[in-house]
């Protein structure tokens, strides 16, 4: 005997067998599941069983102390970078020299000018004239490619070279494209 009656307006019969359809696949996902489940604990039971399973929980944990000294020495040798850096800026590291006859009657270019830069172009210019009478120095304080005192056309030159002298280093050091071996 066949049941009519109706659920929501959908005959019962219907509705049940969309039950055991349901409940059957939840059966099958649960079985499954447990049995992924299973191969994981297992897994998990071969990793963590016996001498090798806490030999790898002591590396583990030794591994992380050592990455927090390494984090820790980073941020020190960041610090110190920061540092040496701030220094290094205002040291001395672009050097123009230029030679020259101070006076007519003297040979041998033994007067010079020499500018002594950092990186922000800053320093000082000192200019050494020689004549038969004496040697002669003045200094000449640069900041940032200029100076305040009027500066002779030997000490422009001597503070563009200044400038300049990392280009000329890296023109000298680049290979040279159009040399040809025939």
């Amino acid at each position: 005997m066949l049941l009519t009656t109706t659920a929501f307006g959908i005959q019962i019969e219907i509705v049940l067998i969309i039950m055991i359809v349901i409940i059957l696949g939840l059966i099958v996902a649960l079985v499954l599941v447990i049995r992924r489940l299973e191969f994981v604990n297992r897994k998990y039971y071969v990793i963590m069983s016996g001498k090798k399973g806490k030999d790898l929980e002591k590396v583990i944990l030794t591994r992380f102390k050592e990455m927090d000294k390494v984090k820790a020495n980073a941020r020190r040798v960041t610090s110190e970078h920061k540092k040496f850096k701030g220094q290094l800026d205002s040291c001395i590291d672009k050097i123009g020299l230029v030679k020259y006859d101070a006076f007519d009657n003297l040979a041998g270019k033994l007067s010079f000018s020499l500018a002594l830069l950092n990186q922000d172009n800053s320093g000082v210019v000192l200019n050494t004239m020689h004549s038969r009478d004496g040697c002669y120095t003045y200094a000449k304080e640069i900041i940032k490619g200029e100076s305040y005192i009027s500066l002779s056309e030997e000490e422009k030159e001597a503070i563009k070279k200044a400038m300049t002298v990392e280009e000329e280093i890296e023109a000298l050091t680049s290979p040279d494209e159009t040399f040809d071996i025939d």
